[in-house]
């Protein structure tokens, strides 16, 4: 039996930044409004990002960009490389804003964040919605949909809708019992948070095709069947909170940084270079954390695609003498572990490195770690540097120079927040 929604005052609400990267590029780019967007993945691979007006003419996310390029071309479809430089402060200056308007947010993701937005009445709930997204807009330039529900899962439900159905404003709220259980009658149990594609195909299997008859089936079953997860997912859609607002981010457990090549790597130079490019700005985010880490992975690979070439992938465990963050150190283990699974006569097309077991720098210090107030007065320096004049301003000479092998993007805009060089000049 559903829970009646009788308690408004406990409404959470979703905030998601619609097409978030194809609005960032429009914020500078007026011209691309109402014109069909699309934004690639590393190396101009893959579409991650479409417009509504380049979903229309059916492009798909993952469609790779060779295989569509007559249909982009065909529909001048204007393409642009990630800039996740200019789409981390976007969504930074939204969340912000957002913090402004609760006091309890859990930013979910670059462009998705939970609200709980206690006491207000109905008619109060929807004219804040609508002015919180006034706001976004006028401030940022970033249009976004708003879902109100009682559980994180009704929210994203009620986020689709708004999303959907342009009369609504780009806000809808799950107010009544009889209003949910029509929504979720006409809700495909696919398009549920949680349901991933193979829940999807078991549960249709089983002859459960929306999200209502999913809220139907007994408990038991859901959990005999799926688990604690699946009975999670159905008591959420029940009206009964099992998600609570993460007000606190969990601490990283890893930390990963990994490209693929823009064209394949034959010789150990450009591999050390990648290596230690990929180890020093692992070992600055970290940082940004308060971060340290005891152990750092290295992995490289061929391209498993191309069938005509050998294939081989190797990996390598480093245990380090005492958690670190410090670029110098990182970097040297990382490259003594490139020179011990690195083999040659492979053409190589993506290597990573991964920090594991981080820690707080302030709760952990090793037997061995007898300079940390050096080396960390070093660091905060080089990464002040690298803040005022740019990424990479300073950095080691075993990053290279050239980086011919550095990830391709043809098609990127300018950093227009976060570079002096790239700022819009206003003529007026």
């Amino acid at each position: 039996m559903m829970q009646k929604y009788n308690n408004i005052s406990q409404s959470l609400a979703l905030i998601d930044c619609n097409s978030f990267y194809a609005s960032c590029e429009r914020v500078f780019n007026p011209k691309l409004i109402d014109k069909p967007v699309v934004v690639l993945s590393n190396n101009d691979g893959c579409i991650i990002t479409r417009s509504d007006e380049a979903k229309k003419l059916g492009l798909r996310m993952g469609d790779p960009y060779f295989k569509v390029k007559k249909i982009i071309e065909k529909n001048n479809v204007n393409v642009f490389s990630s800039n996740y430089c200019l789409y981390g402060d976007i969504s930074d200056r939204v969340m912000d804003i957002l913090s402004r308007f609760a006091s309890e947010i859990e930013i979910y993701s670059i462009d998705e964040a939970f609200l709980n937005l206690k006491g207000f009445k109905l008619n109060e709930l929807r004219t804040y919605c609508l002015h919180i997204r006034e706001i976004i807009n006028k401030w940022v330039g970033i249009p976004v949909s708003i879902g109100v529900g009682s559980t994180k899962t009704l929210t994203k439900v009620a986020n689709h809708i708004a999303k959907k159905n342009k009369n609504l404003k780009g806000v809808f709220i799950l107010s009544n019992q009889d209003e949910v259980i029509k929504i979720l009658d006409k809700t495909e149990i696919g398009e549920i948070w949680g349901i991933g594609k193979q829940l999807k195909k078991f549960l249709n299997k089983c002859g459960i095709e929306t999200a209502k008859q999913f809220v139907e089936m007994d408990r038991r079953w859901i959990r005999q069947n799926m688990g604690v997860v699946g009975e999670k997912i159905q008591m959420e859609l029940n009206g009964i909170s099992c998600l609570n607002l993460d007000l606190i981010p969990s601490p990283q457990k890893s930390c990963c940084v990994s490209r693929s090549f823009n064209k394949p790597i034959d010789n150990i130079d450009e591999m050390t270079e990648s290596i230690a490019t990929y180890a020093s700005r692992a070992a600055e985010k970290i940082r940004e954390e308060n971060l340290i880490a005891q152990v750092i992975n290295v992995f490289i690979t061929t391209n498993h695609f191309n069938q005509k070439e050998k294939q081989y992938s190797k990996s390598i465990r480093i245990q380090l003498d005492f958690p670190t963050n410090n670029n110098f150190l990182i970097v040297k283990r990382a490259i003594e572990g490139l020179y011990k699974i690195y083999k040659k006569k492979y053409r190589y097309k993506k290597v990573g490195v991964i920090l594991h077991q981080l820690y707080n720098s302030n709760d952990v210090r090793g037997l061995l770690d007898y300079d940390r107030e050096k080396s960390d007065l070093l660091m905060r320096s080089i990464d002040k540097i690298n803040l005022k004049y740019g990424n990479s301003t300073l950095r080691l000479a075993a990053e290279g120079i050239e980086k011919k092998w550095k990830m391709q993007r043809k098609k990127i805009s300018p950093c227009y927040t976060s570079r002096f060089h790239e700022l819009k000049v206003v003529n007026c």
